[in-house]
C-alpha cells in the first residue's frame, strides 16, 4: 500500500529541506506515514542539549483535509511518539506491516471457514448436514406397534398396577385440586408478656 496521494517532487524536496538539522531550527521533520501524516521533533528551548528542558518533543501533524475522528496513527509511529522506540519507522517497514495485517486477515478468514465447516454438538441434526432426524415422543407417534406387541389383558393389568403405584395420581387425588383458592390470613391474637 502506498500513501493516499503520491508525493510530488516539490513536496519531497520540501520534506528533505525540513528534515535537515540546522542549529537555528527549532523543529525537524522525522518522517511520514502511509496515511499522509507527518512526524516532527522539536525542542522547547534552543541551545545546550545537556539541559533537562532540552529533551525533544514528538508530535504528529495530519493533513488539513482529514477530520479529527479520521486521523489514524500506525502502531510503529505511536511507539515512536511515546519514546518506546528510538528510531522512526521507515516507509518500507510500514508497507510490510500493512502486508502482514492483510495476510493475517486472510488466514483468520480461512480459519473461520474451517471452523464453520466442522459439525457442532449444539446443531440440530438433519437439515443442514444431511443426518437423519430422530423421532421425538416415540411412545405417542407409534401407538399401533406397541399395542400389537402387548396383549390386551396385559395392558389392563398394567393400567391397574400403574394406578396403584403411580405417586402422581395419588398426589392429585389427595391434593387441593384445580378449584382450590387460597384463603385470607387471619392471625390469632396473642397475649402480651
Amino acid at each position: 500500500m502506498s500513501t493516499a496521494k503520491p508525493i510530488s517532487p516539490i513536496r519531497k524536496a520540501w520534506y528533505q529541506w525540513k528534515a535537515l538539522r540546522f542549529p537555528w531550527r527549532k523543529r525537524f521533520l522525522i518522517g511520514l506515514d502511509l496515511h499522509g501524516n507527518t512526524y516532527w521533533e522539536f525542542r522547547l528551548v534552543r541551545g545546550d542539549p545537556s539541559l533537562p528542558d532540552s529533551r525533544f518533543r514528538r508530535i504528529v501533524k495530519y493533513p488539513r483535509s482529514i477530520h479529527y475522528s479520521e486521523v489514524k496513527v500506525p502502531p510503529q509511529w505511536h511507539q515512536w511518539l511515546r519514546y518506546q522506540r528510538e528510531q522512526a519507522p521507515t516507509l518500507d517497514e510500514q508497507a510490510s506491516e500493512v502486508v502482514r495485517q492483510e495476510r493475517m486477515k486472510l488466514l483468520a478468514a480461512e480459519a473461520d471457514a474451517r471452523w464453520e465447516a466442522k459439525p457442532r454438538l449444539s446443531d440440530v441434526p438433519g437439515r443442514e448436514k444431511g443426518q437423519p432426524v430422530p423421532a421425538l415422543n416415540t411412545g405417542q407417534t407409534q401407538p399401533q406397534e406397541r399395542a400389537a406387541r402387548e396383549s390386551p389383558t396385559r395392558n389392563e393389568q398394567n393400567e391397574v398396577t400403574q394406578q396403584k403405584d403411580d405417586p402422581w395420581k395419588q398426589a392429585r387425588s389427595t391434593g387441593p385440586g384445580e378449584t382450590w383458592q387460597p384463603e385470607a390470613w387471619s392471625p390469632a391474637s396473642t397475649r402480651k408478656r
